[in-house]
């Protein structure tokens, strides 16, 4: 019996490669400063059980031999152009899958480098050959794109690719179980991949978790064709027994061949696993697994959903006959009836998701204001005389009022009242229509959510249910596109009236895809906000160091005496701190002013879009950031 042991890719964690920092060190150059791996990598900060990094995974096949190291610069003989060899990504039987830019344009690709010496029998070289064969004329939003291959004298080159978000088995690892909407979001982009390649008569022979492969919007991408065969006539086909061992079917390991139906037993092992943590036929002995495949004998635990267990349960019929097509799967109950996402979240990499959130904006906004003034005494102000508004509606408009400042320097004075705060008649706005009115439509529109009346709803909460995310989105853009028009610019504020005692976001970077978001104050202070949700900050002394692990919570220590629990998190801030000290443009920086006794500003949340940066911190403070624009509200 042959097992056939395949490449396992495994895409780093953070955002995208730094491109940078491959510049740098290999004579390249780069437009965009991303965050790089640390030269020698910090441990990650301690995460609640169950999301830690996840580990290669075990195979039980033949392992790869180390071989000499690859070059770091790399020269395609037929083109001439230069690669950057990067960091490795994951190791297979004969190759390893590694980090690569293309110098002439900063372009990051998976490379599949196999050394010569690996594949000196030919029937090793026809596997390679065949892999490229077969993957190359692949081209789907759901597949594994291949980009190039060449060969030079020490190794054979495979250009693929590259997903940053890794892939479903370490998005498994973090999560040990997916939710139904998320399970439907995947197994639809997966049928949609294996659909094109049945349709191409191409048939994957070794669907699993580790060959999934999320990119940077979360899409998934089947992958790895190192088992992949041309579909034969059952007359025809091999007989070769390949594949990871818990997901192959009866039919394949009683040697009748592997079809279509094979990769459908296959889909139906990842759909369990997403769902339960676990392959069906998994066991501590590998005999006892292929006896259950054989018949079709595994357990349905109570917890599963009906549509669910249906679904699952017909892909895994013992008959390959019996099993459904690939279109009577997305017809199926399971998906008919069920929610699924349109998109979802990085964070789902290693958060449960809540798909019970009926209006984003509005839970993203109350969310905010109690976090903003849920415990101030003199919220009374704010709301109506006749205390006719209702809780909901105070905490949306004291959210909208508080941002009226004329610069980000300047507070309001708490004894002024509104009528104070609203500005003078004479001041326009920059579109040529007078301020007074511009606030006064903005006003309405707030009023007009929060009191419910931009439909027939009965209450704000029914009203921000109903309405649509784009006039929720365009009255949140009138408001700030309002505070924007009455704010001077960042150079135009006298000297005099610069004070430390408001502060804001200069510099950030996105690492959350393994550490987590780290950003720095105007005073200087470095602060991370940890995947796990814990906090550090760096103070401008460089020495001091300020942790929270709960609102309010801090404990204080030296930088260079951590505690041994903190040493790992202490380690990241500093790469951070390092980071963008080195690598980022100023914002806007006030002179520090170092007093470990005062309340520090921290992040408690952010929000990113393609557009803009949105941040919530302890204070109160509400940062809104549009980085290609370089505005700061």
């Amino acid at each position: 019996m042959e097992l056939l042991r395949t490449i396992t890719y495994q895409p780093a964690a953070g955002t995208k490669m730094c491109e940078q920092a491959l510049g740098k060190a290999c004579g390249g150059d780069s437009k965009k400063k991303r965050p790089p791996q640390p030269p020698e990598e910090p441990p990650p900060p301690p995460q609640p059980a169950g999301q830690g990094p996840p580990a290669a995974p075990h195979h039980h096949h033949h392992h790869a031999h180390s071989g000499a190291e690859v070059s770091r610069i790399i020269v395609d003989p037929t083109t001439g152009k230069r690669y950057c060899r990067g960091k490795v990504l994951g190791k297979g039987g004969f190759a390893k899958c590694y980090e690569m830019t293309d110098l002439t344009n900063n372009k990051v690709y998976a490379a599949k480098i196999i050394p010569h010496s690996r594949v000196a029998k030919p029937h090793q070289r026809e596997k390679i050959d065949k892999e490229i064969e077969l993957h190359r004329i692949l081209h789907h939003k759901h597949v594994v794109q291949f980009y190039h291959y060449f060969e030079d004298k020490e190794n054979i080159y495979i250009l693929l690719e590259y997903c940053s978000r890794r892939s479903m088995a370490h998005i498994l690892k973090a999560r040990k179980v997916l939710t139904e909407p998320e399970v439907r979001y995947y197994l639809r982009q997966i049928v949609s991949g294996l659909k094109y390649l049945h349709e191409q008569e191409i048939l994957h022979r070794d669907l699993k978790l580790g060959n999934f492969f999320i990119n940077e919007a979360m899409e998934l991408k089947v992958g790895d064709f190192g088992l992949a065969a041309r579909l034969e006539p059952l007359e025809h086909r091999r007989r070769t027994i390949c594949g990871t061992p818990n997901y192959l079917s009866p039919e394949v390991l009683n040697k009748q061949g592997h079809g279509c139906e094979s990769d459908i037993w296959a889909l139906g092992c990842v759909m369990y696993t997403m769902l339960l943590g676990r392959p069906p036929f998994e066991t501590t002995n590998l005999k006892e697994t292929y006896r259950c495949i054989r018949e079709a004998r595994y357990t349905m635990p109570s917890s599963l959903l009906a549509p669910a267990k249906h679904l699952i349960a017909s892909m895994l019929s013992k008959n390959p006959e019996d099993r459904p097509s690939l279109d009577d799967i997305i017809r199926h109950e399971f998906f008919l009836q069920g929610f699924t996402p349109d998109r979802l979240s990085s964070s789902c990499c290693h958060t449960v998701p809540d798909f019970h959130l009926s209006s984003p904006a509005k839970n993203f906004f109350k969310k905010a204001a109690a976090a903003l003034f849920g415990g101030k005494k003199d919220k009374a102000r704010y709301i109506d005389t006749h205390n006719r508004v209702s809780k909901e509606d105070e905490e949306i408009y004291k959210l909208r009022h508080d941002l009226k400042k004329t610069s980000i320097t300047q507070q309001p004075s708490k004894h002024r009242t509104d009528e104070e705060l609203q500005p003078p008649t004479t001041t326009v706005a920059r579109s040529g229509t007078p301020a007074v009115e511009n606030k006064q439509q903005i006003g309405d529109a707030i009023r007009m959510i929060v009191r419910g009346t931009l439909g027939s709803c009965s209450s704000s909460s029914e009203c921000l249910e109903d309405s649509t995310m784009g006039s929720v989105a365009d009255t949140v853009a009138r408001v700030l596109r309002g505070c924007l028009e009455n704010m001077p610019e960042a150079d135009c504020i006298p000297k005099e009236q610069l004070s430390t005692s408001f502060q804001w976001v200069t510099k950030w970077v996105d690492y959350s895809n393994k550490y987590g978001f780290g950003y720095q104050l105007s005073d200087h202070t470095v602060g991370v906000l940890f995947n796990n949700g814990a906090h550090m900050s760096l103070l401008p002394d460089k020495k001091t160091v300020h942790y929270y692990a709960e609102l309010g919570q801090c404990s204080v220590f030296p930088a260079t005496d951590a505690p041994e629990q903190f040493i790992s998190q202490v380690t990241v801030l500093k790469y951070f701190s390092h980071y963008m000290e080195e690598n980022l443009m100023d914002g806007g920086d006030l002179p520090s002013v170092t007093d470990i006794r005062r309340p520090r500003l921290y992040l408690l949340q952010w929000l990113k879009s393609d557009k803009a940066l949105m941040m919530l911190f302890n204070d109160g403070t509400f940062q809104v950031s549009e980085p290609f624009r370089n505005v700061c509200i």
